[in-house]
């Protein structure tokens, strides 16, 4: 088994590879990047100007001192985010602007500069080796229109690797995507779970890609193991948001969890309700620092993700990192009652299985004193009109669920949706939507 690219890519960065990557190389120039973006940031940046007042440089110098910084959450960036800047406007190359689910709440809006984009064209080109080498073909059905997309940075990584690329983007019409695979014949594929999957049962086996890339939110076991059933392809995860600078930590060969991007990003693990750190092993939230970042560095950003550090060394023997395969979003768990959970990965992992579903979405309300749980699920056309009962069998195989059900303390609605998957939204972020008068939990 091939030791994760990453590792020679880290220790080129940090030390120009003359000696061998070690835990103490990493940590020690985590240290000396740590203090370089503080004092970049508390001498540039408004916001941490105000966030880091009073820390000297040696108050932070150790784990426990920096574990006393406040944490940055999406909500100071929604509010200011031009505080944020270190640079001028002029130098920043790419704004990303990512709004709510709703229709209220201002967008979050993450700034660039072309440097900062660079690093991430440098990630990709290295991770991507795990999956492609040279001469073979990607198809990228991620956003890639404008310059600086994240479609557009992988494609920048693959031509460095000495692979082609197809920008198709998200998947609007399934047919249409399916048609270019089978005409094309694609080495890889790099797309969003829920999508890949709808396109992999349209194909019925067809145009079947060697390797899979699974990005942009949490990827369920049912999906992989799906895919791998249709297509008989190799599943990898990438690890990753747009405040990371798109590119966080990608699967090796092993596939047993991330291998992280530590010379740009230093990670921790907090517990997600009273954010002290957690130990190796231990699982929580996923809270990360840019290292690297010129035009809008974030310290101790809270990501909402929930993960752990595997203790045990990856089979590919490499020193960096592994974090665990993330298993969904804070906001995905819903309480139903107190003490009893439900989570989106519970809903995933026992409703893809079924034959032919493409996607499915869930909403809870509270009625009649009674929480109520609505499942719609989409098929292809005429191939879901007998699915209802079987929706209800794998709702009562979650165990929350068949005892609140068993109980009377819930209600549960199916709705069956047939028709050409062509207007499928894809959603990023899986979640459970929560409808009820305390809101989402």
């Amino acid at each position: 088994m091939k030791r994760t690219p990453l590792e020679s890519w880290v220790s080129d960065k940090i030390g120009k590879g003359k000696d061998p990557l070690t835990r103490e190389r990493i940590e020690h120039h985590q240290r000396l990047m740590l203090q370089e973006t503080l004092a970049w940031a508390r001498a540039k940046s408004s916001f941490y100007r105000r966030r880091l007042a009073g820390l000297s440089e040696r108050a932070l110098s150790g784990r426990q001192e920096f574990c006393r910084i406040p944490f940055t959450t999406a909500e100071d960036i929604r509010q200011n985010p031009l505080h944020f800047l270190c640079v001028s406007q002029s130098e920043i190359n790419r704004v990303v602007t990512l709004h709510t689910s709703g229709t209220t709440g201002l967008p979050k809006r993450i700034y660039f500069t072309r440097e900062d984009q660079e690093l991430t064209v440098d990630f990709f080109h290295r991770g991507m080796s795990t999956l492609v080498g040279p001469g073979e073909r990607v198809l990228i059905l991620l956003p890639g229109e404008r310059p600086g997309s994240v479609g557009d940075l992988l494609a920048a990584g693959l031509q460095r690797l000495g692979a082609s690329s197809v920008v198709y983007g998200p998947v609007q019409d399934y047919a249409q995507a399916l048609e270019v695979m089978v005409m094309e014949g694609f080495d890889a594929l790099v797309g969003i779970p829920v999508q890949v999957l709808a396109l992999a049962r349209q194909s019925r086996g067809r145009a079947a890609p060697r390797s899979v890339l699974l990005s942009t939110d949490y990827v369920p076991d049912s999906i992989k193991k799906e895919l791998h059933l249709i297509w008989g392809c190799e599943i990898y995860t990438h690890y990753g948001m747009t405040e990371m600078g798109f590119g966080g930590g990608v699967d090796c060969e092993a596939r047993q969890g991330y291998h992280m991007r530590e010379a740009d990003l230093l990670f921790e693990v907090v517990d997600p309700k009273t954010g002290a750190s957690l130990e190796e092993g231990e699982a929580g939230e996923v809270v990360f620092t840019t290292l690297t970042r010129l035009g809008m560095p974030l310290i101790r950003y809270r990501t909402g993700d929930l993960s752990r550090f595997l203790p045990e060394q990856c089979p590919c023997g490499t020193v960096l990192k592994t974090m665990a395969p993330v298993r969904g979003r804070i906001a995905g768990r819903m309480d139903l009652e107190p003490g009893i959970v439900l989570t989106i990965e519970d809903l995933d992992e026992a409703l893809f299985p079924i034959c032919n579903l493409i996607d499915f979405s869930a909403e809870l309300t509270w009625e009649e004193d009674l929480n109520h749980l609505e499942i719609r699920a989409t098929f292809p056309e005429g191939s879901g009109k007998h699915e209802t009962e079987s929706i209800h069998r794998a709702l009562k195989g979650i165990p929350v669920l068949r005892s609140s059900i068993r109980e009377a303390r819930l209600k549960v609605r199916v709705t069956v949706r047939e028709g050409n998957p062509s207007k499928l939204n894809g959603s990023v972020k899986r979640t459970i939507t929560d409808k009820r008068n305390s809101g989402v939990v």
